[in-house]
């Protein structure tokens, strides 16, 4: 599928794309997607001015996103890879196509689709609003209104931090994303930004394998704006996510690729922290939680008080929007979570669809994800962690994997002792 990215000053060539994408503005007519508009609006609010790399980070990473919400798996040859041939205007060509293979190869391990990247002339770059403004902070922070991002910005604030919050407005989140920061220490800096993206023709539930790069793109606008982006040591972007999570190991050898995940894996972020330093951006991807269990995360934050007051308000399920904005209570992100509250030893009241894991049917405890995560904890025991997880940490290249291999064993441990305390082990 070839798609055609560009700000509406661009001349777009109706017959050159498969779909015309307007970048930074509505849709021009309706056979043209969207995408982006909202954050224009924003950064202009804020008097920021990013430098020209910094919008084209963003444009490309925009870009990617809409061509997720267009691309058809069922349209693939093999019903999952799609393959995208994505044409987008920046403003550096030359450096852009001097990382090409590497992005290429970043959009590929993230999405497990094909893509191709073509850049020309005509990126997007505003003039700086009058009086621009210096970002105040010395880091940004992405904060979805999950569990493990609320526990990072109390902990970044508990150690000295100044971090301004990044979210991408969701549904059921914005809420916790707009108090979550005025809640930790005496309030921290946040800026909530929206994609406003829409494709004709999209896919339906439309795959958002590519949305965490656009998260990471208003991060970068957002860092190289502030008052220490330009000092010697740069600054610092913080992904916070449990290290079981991260590495999403698959827990049976039926669920590889489509249902494992890579948003936060060390491997995306080793990749894009490449093209970063390249493009000069002075900013470095960092999790500090990737030997962390999700459990142990909750057990170490640095405020106690507020986590017990607000843990269960925040989002961790999977078919959070599905559940009318409840969790299920049975895939993975919530058996880590509910695991997660278990080990921290506080009452979880979270409301659960499906309570009861114990319950002897198709919806409970013979649901796939607990069946999986089931099988995956007995042929840990079995085999030992590291066989188990060998494939995992090996796709990783994770040097010296023995702390992985540690944290995998705690994390399946936390969620042995949930199962187990539902009888379903």
């Amino acid at each position: 599928m070839r798609i055609l990215c560009a700000p509406t000053t661009f001349e777009f060539d109706h017959n050159s794309a498969d779909l015309n994408v307007a970048l930074y503005a509505q849709a021009p007519s309706p056979d043209f997607g969207c995408i982006g508009e909202p954050v224009s609006r924003t950064i202009r609010r804020r008097k920021l001015s990013p430098p020209p790399r910094g919008w084209d980070f963003l444009s490309i990473a925009l870009s990617c996103f809409a061509a997720d919400l267009a691309g058809h798996r069922a349209r693939s040859a093999d019903g999952w890879t799609r393959e995208f041939d994505l044409c987008v205007t920046v403003n550096d060509v030359a450096f852009w196509n001097s990382v090409k293979d590497e992005l290429e190869s970043t959009l590929q391990f993230l999405t497990t689709d094909i893509w191709t990247f073509e850049f020309i002339e005509g990126g997007y770059h505003p003039s700086p609003p009058s009086g621009a403004l210096k970002q105040k902070g010395d880091c940004v922070a992405l904060l979805s209104g999950g569990l493990d991002s609320f526990v990072g910005a109390i902990d970044l604030s508990a150690d000295g931090y100044s971090p301004v919050t990044i979210s991408h407005i969701s549904r059921g989140d914005h809420d916790k994303q707009e108090s979550f920061p005025k809640l930790i220490g005496t309030g921290l800096q946040s800026a909530l930004f929206g994609h406003g993206g829409k494709v004709p023709d999209g896919e339906s539930p439309a795959s958002q394998r590519s949305r965490s790069i656009v998260f990471i793109g208003y991060a970068v606008l957002v860092a190289t704006c502030l008052e220490t982006w330009s000092t010697q040591t740069g600054t610092n972007c913080f992904v916070s996510e449990n290290g079981f999570i991260s590495l999403n190991p698959p827990l049976t050898d039926m669920r590889v690729g489509s249902l494992s995940t890579r948003t936060t894996h060390p491997t995306y972020f080793r990749k894009l922290q490449s093209i970063f330093d390249q493009a000069g951006f002075n900013l470095k991807i960092e999790n500090r939680y990737a030997l962390k269990t999700k459990g142990e995360m909750l057990i170490e934050c640095q405020d106690q008080a507020l986590l017990r007051k607000l843990a269960h308000t925040s989002t961790s399920c999977g078919r959070f929007l599905h559940y009318n904005y409840k969790h299920c209570g049975r895939c993975i992100p919530c058996l880590v979570r509910r695991a997660a509250f278990l080990r921290w030893g506080h009452n979880d009241q979270t409301t659960y669809i499906f309570d009861n894991l114990g319950i002897n049917d198709d919806a409970h405890s013979r649901f796939d994800d607990v069946r999986a995560a089931a099988i995956a904890s007995l042929a840990e025991e079995e085999v030992g962690t590291e066989r188990w997880a060998g494939a995992t940490l090996a796709s990783a290249g994770i040097a010296d994997p023995s702390d992985h291999i540690g944290m995998l064993h705690r994390g399946l441990i936390e969620i042995r002792s949930l199962l187990a305390a539902y009888g379903v082990l």
